[in-house]
């Protein structure tokens, strides 16, 4: 490999830089280990390869990772997703990026094989595509990798197939199952930026609307609450009983989705899996529906089944595709289906990036403190990390909570009683 980076132009990194600036100004997390990681430099002569969305808060991210001594290597998670200017700025700092927005499947992949072909010691991924490769067609390099961290719901269920297998070759930090990560992330942070992205993307009113959330778990929770707060209907469609009697429990309407197709005006995916919307729904839903997924992947909703039976397509607006059907009702799609408060907005607040990323860097810390005594495997962050950054938050806010006296702290561990 001779390439030092490959992005759409190092001219937009001025750009880039002011992005960075203003969310590390709101990331006093991160900012404290940046110094911290300064001082220990306990990434020195390791390589860390991140895909991730490229955008600012990652951006940050990365150069707090590279201020522990790490050469930091950057590629992106969604092609939709990165932003050019940003991916320019982490260039001019030093960090090898391989990225621009809206790449090809081919041109995608190009820039995930470059990355790891720097031959990574450690890995940050979001859906398990670095996992993939590595384990896919990049085997040699597997005995270097002391081991990752993974961002998603969807990068946990791949590695935890993986794990059964037995193929996973190095262990892997399910931050995404950390508290700190899903409690406020996937809740509040996916709950607030869905919706950002789809009224300045549609511009269109949310009260009084029908909207079918398909999928309840701590991403579906932010959705849903986010949109009753902004005065929608929300009907909620799950093949999982528990968390079906919680969404009756929370106050929401529960039904299939073929049940739910002719009433919903949005339709917001949020489930991880394949094919969730698909042929026999769109065949019943009312003109004007929109369709987004906030799950990972683009398969949420069947754009090939789309493509099927549509006899007309185009662009509507940025990010929004119309698509006709023989009765002339009109289905829209935004973002292609991808991520949508990524693919057409800038993903999570900066606030609660900061605990994930905050969670990323510190699961990173361990595994280099801990080389060769964590085995192979899908492996919980320690509880220790996931109190510290809840605590570190709270100081860097000015809250104050109560501890336990003495007397309590020994009542709580006493049997005896």
């Amino acid at each position: 490999m001779t390439e030092k980076y490959l992005i759409r132009d190092i001219g937009l990194a001025p750009r880039g830089q002011v992005k960075i600036e203003w969310v590390k100004a709101r990331m006093p997390i991160l900012r404290q280990l940046e110094e911290e990681f300064k001082e220990t430099r306990p990434f020195t002569g390791k390589t860390v390869v991140m895909c991730l969305h490229l955008e600012a808060k990652t951006a940050y991210l990365a150069k707090a990772i590279q201020a522990g001594g790490a050469e930091v290597v950057a590629v992106a998670s969604n092609p939709l997703s990165t932003q050019d200017d940003v991916v320019a700025a982490l260039v001019a700092d030093g960090i090898r990026s391989f990225a621009w927005y809206g790449a090809t499947d081919a041109e995608y992949h190009m820039h995930l094989k470059r990355a790891v072909e720097c031959r990574p010691d450690l890995i940050v991924d979001d859906g398990g595509d670095l996992v993939s490769l590595l384990h896919n067609e990049c085997r040699e390099q597997l005995p270097q990798v002391i081991g990752g961290c993974e961002e998603t719901t969807t990068g946990i269920l791949r590695l935890k197939a993986m794990e059964r297998e037995g193929v996973l070759y190095f262990p892997m930090m399910a931050v995404n199952n950390a508290y700190c990560k899903f409690l406020f992330d996937n809740r509040y942070g996916t709950g607030q930026s869905v919706w950002d992205a789809i009224m300045r993307t549609t511009n269109l009113v949310i009260a009084g609307k029908n909207v079918v959330v398909a999928g309840y778990g701590w991403c579906g929770k932010g959705v849903a609450m986010r949109a009753k707060g902004l005065g929608a209907n929300v009907i909620i469609c799950e093949v999982d009983p528990i968390r079906a009697n919680e969404a009756l429990m929370d106050g929401f309407q529960v039904m299939p989705l073929l049940e739910a197709a002719p009433e919903g005006d949005f339709f917001i995916t949020v489930t991880g899996n394949y094919g969730v919307i698909r042929e026999e729904h769109f065949r019943l839903m009312k003109d004007g529906a929109i369709l987004a997924n906030a799950g990972h992947f683009d398969v949420e909703i069947s754009k090939p089944d789309l493509d099927k039976l549509a006899v007309d397509r185009r662009e509507a607006r940025p990010n929004v595709e119309e698509y006709t059907m023989e009765n002339d009702r009109r289905l829209f799609l935004l973002a292609e289906g991808r991520l949508v408060n990524l693919a057409a907005g800038d993903g999570h607040p900066a606030e609660i990036m900061d605990l994930s990323f905050a969670l990323q860097a510190m699961s990173l810390l361990h595994l280099v403190d801990n080389q060769g005594r964590i085995k192979p495997g899908v492996h919980p962050v320690p509880s220790e990390i996931d109190r510290r950054v809840a605590a570190m938050r709270l100081d860097a806010i000015g809250v104050t909570i109560d501890t336990l006296t003495p007397k309590q702290d020994e009542y709580l561990t006493n049997w005896r009683g």
